[in-house]
């Protein structure tokens, strides 16, 4: 590693406020999306956004809906598996009342596991929640564990876990979708965070997907990562060839491999979105300390094709820690830009 990365990664951790922290999400009533309507208090922050006023990007969705209340016909969740380089790869697939119908694959973040963080004031997590507003919306989901996260540790371990691991688990999982009876077409994605990098990298390499949501997903590994960690143990990662132990900012201990951090290094979300022309969904809030919300406009900018950013004033979490309620207005506006390509 040479001192121009290593001054390279220091002047990028001053130029990017963050912290982080990894969310989850639920089940529950849903709110109209109204791309229309102003903002309210929930102005874009010029500074959070590096001095780029997001919202003058937003596309107006001409169709939103409303989410049904939560009335328990979601229908069934059934615990489903493969392989992956000879190793497992758990999931839930999640089934709408009618049978088969458009099928959306869920991808979670760094240290996250299939269900995603728990909200407060529900039993749901906020995947498992967002299965079942999808469900309840008329479309099937199959949410995974990526390969040494949540269920999927056997004979994989997180400290081998790269975004190429990742990418390799979402196309074996678009793959099983495709030859499950139960699930319908068209495909979907949704990526939060680190599933949005995966979800951005998988659709710009021609996954037969007919459209991507990326939910404060990161275009920019080197910024995002030298602030989770620190510039001198995202370095340090990359020039050890032992297993790197490391503790969050929210406190959990963890260990890596180095070719995670390599891949840190070489990944550009950027440039894999720019492969990828069919619709894409954005959703970012202004105070999030985890991607910083310029990110979503580098998406944005880099992708040509039909396109909405979702700008709000929540955290990386969506505020799940406070409740479901920006949680479900942000699955609505999802569901709501999925319905115009005319699913369900």
């Amino acid at each position: 590693m040479t001192k121009p990365f290593l001054a390279l990664i220091g002047a990028a951790l001053l130029a990017a406020p963050l912290i982080a922290q990894e969310a989850e999400t639920s089940e529950a009533d849903t709110t109209e999306s109204q791309l229309s309507e102003p903002l309210g208090s929930a102005e874009p922050d010029a500074d959070a956004a590096s001095g780029i006023d997001l919202s003058t990007l937003m596309i107006t969705a001409p169709w939103p809906r409303p989410l049904p209340l939560s009335d328990g016909r979601a229908g069934l969740s059934d615990r489903v598996s493969f392989e992956v380089e000879g190793t497992p790869v758990y999931g839930t697939l999640a089934l709408p009342p009618e049978g088969p119908a458009p099928t959306v694959l869920l991808l979670h973040g760094f240290t996250g596991d299939r269900n995603e963080l728990d909200i407060a004031g529900v039993e749901e997590g906020v995947f498992r929640r967002t299965a079942r507003l999808l469900a309840e919306a008329g479309y099937a989901s199959l949410r995974i564990d990526f390969r040494g996260s949540g269920e999927s540790m056997e004979g994989f371990d997180f400290a081998d876990t790269t975004f190429e691991s990742q990418i390799a688990d979402a196309q074996a999982a678009l793959d099983w979708l495709e030859s499950e009876d139960r699930a319908g077409g068209p495909l979907y994605l949704i990526g939060w965070s680190q599933g949005g990098l995966v979800a951005a990298s998988l659709a710009g390499r021609g996954a037969p997907v007919e459209a991507v949501a990326l939910w404060a997903a990161v275009a920019d590994p080197q910024i995002t990562f030298a602030t989770l960690f620190g510039p001198e143990t995202l370095a340090e990662g990359v020039l050890s060839e032992e297993p790197t132990e490391l503790t969050l900012p929210w406190g959990a201990e963890i260990t890596l491999g180095q070719p995670f951090f390599e891949g840190v290094i070489a990944a550009d979300p950027v440039a894999e979105i720019a492969g990828y022309d069919g619709p894409l969904f954005v959703a970012q809030g202004t105070e999030d300390a985890t991607v910083d919300p310029a990110q979503a406009e580098m998406l944005l900018s880099a992708h040509e094709g039909r396109e909405e950013l979702w700008l709000r004033e929540m955290d990386h979490a969506f505020d799940a820690f406070e409740g479901p309620e920006r949680l479900d207005e942000m699955v609505a506006a999802t569901v709501a830009f999925f319905d115009m390509l005319g699913a369900p």
